[in-house]
């Protein structure tokens, strides 16, 4: 069997208060998802904070969006000093990371699978990965609030351009299409990924 190759990862720095960290992630994965998303859609928009950014109308994408959204605040809310999966920044924000995942379903080359003909099971594999690391902060005075808000407007206009910087410059690693399937390449969002990789998860969307 081939050696599977690693898929390209990009890393974007997500940073938002609390009343503003669920629209600002939804944001960004809305815009990851406009431009990976395969199925015919309708697209919509989602405004945050000054930005108005395109979205995709599915329930089924936006609810597992918003339940990946709601874990991550919810670790967020919770104490930390037991916590692992989660780093507590200076000045009182929280870290986290969420992975966004891509894969296509290929036929294995050779083999017996559980009694099955040669061939005929089929495998997921990665081809992109989209990192958020995301930060949670807290500010407690008008002043603070005024310099997050400010920070929160520049991280989002620069994760945006970086998205369409790589959407519109890498496209040699997207796999054909070769399925009549409604969702061609399934697709993955995990809180705080394992360090060791994309390679030990399972159980795709």
């Amino acid at each position: 069997m081939e050696p599977r190759k690693t898929p390209p990862e990009y890393f974007l720095e997500v940073f938002a208060d609390t009343t503003s960290v669920r629209d600002v992630l939804k944001g960004v994965l809305n815009l990851i998802f406009f431009h990976r998303y395969f199925p015919s859609i309708r697209p919509s928009t989602f405004d945050v904070l000054d930005f108005t950014l395109p979205a995709i109308n599915d329930v089924d994408l936006d609810t597992l969006i918003d339940s990946r959204i709601n874990a991550l605040v919810r670790q967020h809310s919770a104490p930390t000093t037991q916590d692992t999966t989660t780093t507590t920044t200076t000045g009182g924000g929280v870290r986290g990371r969420l992975a966004v995942e891509f894969y296509e379903k290929k036929r294995r080359r050779s083999g017996i699978w559980f009694g099955g003909l040669a061939g005929k099971a089929e495998e997921e594999v990665c081809w992109e990965v989209w990192n958020l690391d995301v930060t949670v902060a807290t500010p407690r005075t008008e002043s603070e609030r005024g310099k997050v808000r400010k920070a929160m407007e520049n991280m989002l206009q620069k994760a945006a351009l970086k998205i369409l910087a790589v959407v519109n410059r890498d496209k040699d690693h997207i796999p054909p299409i070769t399925t009549s399937d409604s969702n061609p390449f399934p697709y993955r969002i995990v809180l705080n990924p394992r360090p060791d990789g994309w390679q030990n998860r399972f159980g795709l969307y």
